[in-house]
Parts: structure tokens; C-alpha cells; sequence
């Protein structure tokens, strides 16, 4: 037995498939048939890595009699809200105004025929627990509603719509532009950094990836650069990243980022490369290399698909408990072990302590720093360990290729790759970049997702702006003039179909997209960056490569539509790094001349600390240019520093070049 999700492509929704409980898809179907019959909508939204979105679905919608109950009173819709991120923006938001606190997944909300929720939630459990009254009874509770105080819910969402439409930012006219937002960016976020562990405020904790990238930005002040390079330093030595196998988990939940949330995020691992490139650009810790190597091959061996592209994410669960495959009991790790080995392992991962994880297993993280000459010693135990380790049931792949994701991966991988000149990631990002580019763009326009040979939905916001974020990274690396040919298409798209012209800014979705009681324009950073923050720059960067005004017109719009926003920092670093490019516009620099020396300059200039600047390295031959990066082919090297619409004369020496931009 089966039901209407049998038929879609999400991995979530499949797992779903074969519950009693009569789901069916977000679908034009769905909605009419809750209209028919006058039902209301029980709409659950999760992802397929969810820990407690596997609770709740194994205490209630696996349940027979939970669910005739939900099949009775219900017409009962599961979104996956990696697929369908435009639902989830605005329910989330609409369960922050109903329950009065922020949501999470699962999420659960009671919603009449228009879509429009009047009571919500998270995880509610099968029997009264947590304070939390039993799902099934709740259910009969939200039905009666229903029927016996209509007015009164359509009152209240009257009231709903106009709250999510006054989350619309307003342009507010003749406030100006300034460094303000910067400095008390700064201050805010080391008010809340914990000087002991690294990060931000107390458990759980999130890497906050955007904030620590915002800090590195300001490495010239010692508090502020040391604030980021503790937390990466302290997330790498923790549990919060894989000791064995690599890349990082979602987050701790603990202050010490001992032990985490076991799923592992695409999204996360990909920021989190940018991020420790550019500590490893302005210290050289080998700690920091080393994690990014580790990392990436992690992402290659365990989420690269045959034709390029990435998948989403791996679940916290494997045989239905959660860290199953990523803990160890003491005696197995001993027992795989040499003597020597386990000395150095037990001091390493403080072995010889307390079980660290449910009282009786260890989850490895690093308790004491090695001797040098302890390396290769560690290095055999961890590939020891990581062999015994694949001999256990894996956690459940997510393989759906999101175009969003995809484009934090390139844009991360290129730029570990620029700084520590690795060809292999580099092409390893090349393949990613081709996949989404031959299987997600369509007819001048952008698909979302893509699995089992199926492209579908269509793309949001953040597809649009992270893929050209991802674009201009890899010019920098290896420029083709086939990315600037789509860098162009994409742009170009994004302004006739996401932005506002006439109030400022950029919708989540299309203005051919699908009717929503809500069309957010989303300014605030979460897991990944906030898309108008990301488009906003791009644009500025793609309109000092091309000579393009109308890209700088529209991040301008969007710049004054969230200057209101901007002035109260908080969750909005990726909005003040787009501010701080448009009142001081890094310095682009042109590179021209033979092959193999523009490369070489580039990279080293890749690893160069300063300020941020754009670098494209042309080697002779490289046609057609845009007006504004064409410069004569040369028999040696030359660099152009411009900056706005004026370029200082060429310059033909490398240390001068590096002279002359430690100057500006």
C-alpha cells in the first residue's frame, strides 16, 4: 500500500510513501481536494536527514491508528522543505507569529483550505510528553476548531496575512549610506562570542558561517581575526567535526562542540571550506589545510555523484539511532589498534575520560594536542578506524542535487583550491559546475533540482545568486568566457523575473511562480546566506567585470530598500559585507600576458592577505573580452589595478603589484 507520494522524486517524500497515513504532495490536486471537501490542510514540512522528523514519523504518521485519525479529519500534505524552501520561509514565519518562538523541523501546522495556518508547531509526540500535549488528540482538538469557531479563525487569518505582508521591508527615502552598520556588525558579534570555546552565545551551537566570514574580513584588528580563528580552530578540534572520516555536522549541542547533530549538511561543509580557505590565506596553520583536504575528500567519497554534482545531505540516523554509525564503544577502537597506536589514539581522543555520549559511547574529538612525531601514528589509526567504520550500515543519502547547494559547494571548493592551488579540486568543482549547468538550465532559465534524470521546480532566489556567487569565483580561478556568456544569462534573469524595480530588492520566487499567501524577500542569514545579501553582491561584481551600470542600478535599489535593516545589525553579516563592497569597491586586477605566469601570479595573490579584491588572470589569447577587462596581449606579464571606472598603468613586476595593492 502506497500512497500519493509514491509518485514524487524527493527522497524525503518517499520515505513517507508507505505510511498509513493518506499524505499527498503539494499539488494543485491537494489543495482542491481540501477546498471539495472542506477539510482542513495538516501540512508537515521536514527533510529526509531530520533526526526528530524520523521520531515523529515513527511514534504517529507509521501508526495505523493515528493515522485513520489524520486520515479522517485531514487532508494531510508533506513537503520536502530542501525542495519547496518558498514554503518554508513563509511558514516558519508564519509559526513564529502563531506559537510566539522560532520553528524547526518537523514542522506542523493546521491550515484552512487557502493555505493559510492557524495553529502550529514542531514535533509533537504520540503520547503527552515534553510538556507537549499527544499528537492524536491534539488533531481531534484542531478539527473541532475547525468546525465550531470558523469566524474566529478567519479573523485571525486575515490578521496573519497582514502580518506576513508587514514583513516586507519598506524603503525608507533619504537615509544614507555609511560604515556604521560595519562597526556595530563588529561590536555585536564580540558581545556574543565565547572566548573559551569559539563561536557565538551558548548551546546549541551553529557555525555561523557568514559571521565568521564577515570577522576574517577585518583580520587587521587582532581581537576581531583571533575571535574567528578560535572558533574554526575549536569547530575543527571538536566533534562537530568528523575526526575519522572528515567534513562537519550540522551543529553541537553542547557549548564545547563536543557532541553534534549528527546529520551532515552539503550546505554546511561548503561554507565552511570558504571559510577556513581564508583563515588558511591569512595564518597558514596546517590545521586549516588540513581540514579543508579532509573535507573535500569526504564531500568526493560520500556525496559526489557519477555525473558531477553533489547530493544534499547524510541523515543523523542509521538503523533507526541516532550517531549509530559515527560512534565508538573503547574496547572496539582498542581492538583495532597496535599498542602504540592505542598510547597515542587514547591521549589524542581522550579515550582514557568518560564516555562522552550517552554514557557509555565516545564520540571523538581532540583532548590533547600530539607530538609531532605522533602523526603517522594517528594517521594509521584513522584509516584503520575509517575502514572498520564503512563496514557499518551507512545513514541514508539524500541524493537530490539542489542548484543552490551546488553552487555554495563550487564556490567553496574554487576557492580552497585558488589558495592552496590544488588543480585536482578545481576540476573536481569543474565537473559539479557542468552538471548544473547541463542538467538544471533550461531554455534561458534555472531548474532547482534535479534526481534520478529528473530536472524539476523552479529555481528560486538563492539558485540564481549563489550559481553566479559560484561563476565569478571560478572566473578567478580559470577564466573561460563561457562563464561570463552564462554569468550574463543568469544575471539577466534574475532581474527580469526576481527583482522588485520599483520598490527595491528581490522576491524568494519568480514572478511566474506559483500563488502564495506570502512573497518574502528575504534579508537575513540562516544556514546559508540570505539570497538578496548574495545577489546584491554578485551583481556589484559582475558589473565591475562587464562595465555593466544597470547590475550596479539594481544592487543599489536593494541596498536602499534594506537600509532600515542594515542600521539594526543582527543576523545580516552577509548584507553588511554586500555594503561595505558598495561604499569601498574592491580593487580589481587584471591580469594579462602568458599563460603560465598569469596563472602563477594569480594564485600567489590568491594566498596574498589584504583587503578583498576581484583577480583575473587573461592569458593571451583568451577572446571575446568585455570592454572593461580588455587589455592588449603581452610578451611578459602585466597587471592592471582599477578601481570604479579608472585603472592605474600597467605593471610589470610582481613584487610592485603586491606593493602597490598593500598601498591601496
Amino acid at each position: 500500500m502506497t500512497n500519493r507520494l509514491a509518485g514524487t522524486t524527493s527522497p524525503y517524500l518517499l520515505q513517507h510513501a508507505e505510511n498509513p497515513v493518506h499524505w499527498q504532495p503539494w499539488d494543485e490536486q491537494a489543495l482542491t481536494s481540501a477546498r471539495v471537501e472542506d477539510k482542513p490542510i495538516l501540512l508537515s514540512i521536514g527533510y529526509s536527514a531530520c533526526h526528530w522528523c524520523h521520531v515523529m514519523a515513527h511514534e504517529s504518521f507509521e501508526d495505523p491508528a493515528v493515522a485513520e485519525v489524520m486520515n479522517r479529519l485531514f487532508v494531510n500534505i508533506k513537503v520536502d522543505r530542501e525542495e519547496r524552501p518558498d514554503l518554508d520561509h513563509i511558514y516558519q514565519s508564519a509559526h513564529q507569529m502563531l506559537a510566539g518562538r522560532p520553528g524547526g523541523w518537523p514542522l506542523t501546522l493546521f491550515m484552512t483550505p487557502d493555505g493559510t495556518p492557524f495553529f502550529a508547531g514542531t514535533y509533537f509526540p504520540k503520547q503527552p510528553r515534553f510538556g507537549l500535549p499527544s499528537f492524536p488528540d491534539l488533531c481531534e482538538q484542531i478539527a473541532d476548531l475547525y468546525r465550531t469557531r470558523a469566524t474566529e479563525i478567519a479573523e485571525q487569518n486575515r490578521s496573519l496575512r497582514q502580518a506576513l505582508t508587514a514583513t516586507l521591508p519598506q524603503r525608507s527615502n533619504g537615509l544614507a549610506h555609511d560604515h556604521n552598520p560595519v562597526d556595530a556588525n563588529l561590536q555585536l558579534l564580540l558581545s556574543s562570542f565565547d572566548p573559551r570555546y569559539g563561536g557565538f552565545g551558548a548551546a546549541p551551537k551553529f557555525p555561523h558561517t557568514t559571521d565568521l566570514a564577515f570577522l576574517l574580513r577585518h583580520s587587521d584588528d587582532g581581537e576581531t581575526a583571533n575571535s574567528a580563528l578560535i572558533s574554526l580552530t575549536r569547530m575543527a578540534e571538536g566533534g562537530l567535526y568528523d575526526q575519522i572520516g572528515g567534513g562537519f555536522f550540522r551543529y553541537s549541542v553542547d557549548e564545547r562542540w563536543e557532541i553534534p547533530h549528527f546529520e551532515k549538511m552539503l550546505y554546511d561543509n561548503a561554507l565552511l571550506l570558504g571559510v577556513y580557505a581564508d583563515a588558511w590565506a591569512l595564518t597558514e596553520r596546517p590545521l586549516y589545510g588540513q581540514i579543508i583536504e579532509e573535507t573535500i575528500a569526504w564531500a568526493e567519497r560520500e556525496l559526489q555523484l557519477p555525473g558531477g554534482g553533489f547530493a544534499s545531505s547524510l541523515d543523523a540516523d542509521s538503523l533507526g539511532e541516532e550517531g549509530r554509525y559515527y560512534r565508538w564503544y573503547r574496547d572496539e577502537i582498542r581492538a583495532l589498534l597496535t599498542a602504540d597506536e592505542w598510547s597515542v589514539a587514547c591521549r589524542h581522543w581522550g579515550l582514557d575520560g568518560p564516555a562522552n555520549f550517552e554514557n557509555r559511547y565516545w564520540h571523538l574529538r581532540v583532548a590533547a594536542q600530539l607530538a609531532p612525531d605522533d602523526s603517522p601514528s594517528l594517521t594509521a589509526s584513522r584509516a584503520k578506524l575509517l575502514a572498520h567504520r564503512a563496514q557499518r550500515a551507512f545513514p541514508r543519502r539524500d541524493d537530490k542535487v539542489l542548484a543552490a547547494w551546488n553552487a555554495l559547494m563550487i564556490t567553496g571548493m574554487v576557492r580552497a583550491a585558488r589558495v592552496l592551488d590544488r588543480a585536482d579540486w578545481l576540476a573536481s568543482a569543474r565537473r559539479a559546475m557542468t552538471f548544473v549547468r547541463t542538467a538544471l538550465w533550461r531554455n534561458g532559465r534555472l531548474l532547482a533540482s534535479w534526481r534520478d534524470g529528473k530536472a524539476y521546480l523552479s529555481a528560486y532566489l538563492d539558485d540564481y545568486a549563489f550559481l553566479l556567487e559560484a561563476l565569478i569565483e571560478f572566473m578567478q580561478a580559470d577564466f573561460r568566457s563561457d562563464d561570463m556568456t552564462f554569468a550574463l544569462a543568469l544575471a539577466n534573469a534574475l532581474l527580469e523575473h526576481f527583482e522588485d524595480r520599483e520598490s527595491g530588492g528581490f522576491h524568494f520566487t519568480a514572478d511566474d511562480h506559483e500563488a502564495l499567501i506570502h512573497r518574502p524577500k528575504p534579508l537575513h542569514d540562516n544556514a546559508t546566506p540570505a539570497g538578496n545579501a548574495v545577489a546584491i553582491q554578485a551583481l556589484q561584481d559582475l558589473g565591475r567585470l562587464v562595465g555593466e551600470q544597470r547590475y550596479f542600478d539594481s544592487a543599489e535599489r536593494a541596498l536602499a530598500l534594506f537600509q532600515p535593516q542594515i542600521a539594526r545589525p543582527g543576523g545580516i553579516s552577509s548584507l553588511v559585507m554586500a555594503l561595505e563592497d558598495a561604499l569601498t569597491p574592491p580593487a580589481t586586477v587584471i591580469l594579462r600576458g602568458p599563460r603560465d605566469t598569469v596563472v602563477d601570479w594569480s594564485r600567489r595573490l590568491a594566498r596574498a592577505p589584504g583587503k578583498r579584491r576581484l583577480t583575473l588572470a587573461l592569458a593571451n589569447g583568451i577572446a571575446p573580452l568585455p570592454d572593461a577587462l580588455d587589455r592588449p596581449s603581452a610578451d611578459s606579464a602585466k597587471a592592471w589595478i582599477c578601481t570604479g571606472t579608472a585603472c592605474q598603468a600597467p605593471i610589470a613586476d610582481f613584487e610592485a603589484l603586491r606593493r602597490a595593492l598593500s598601498a591601496g
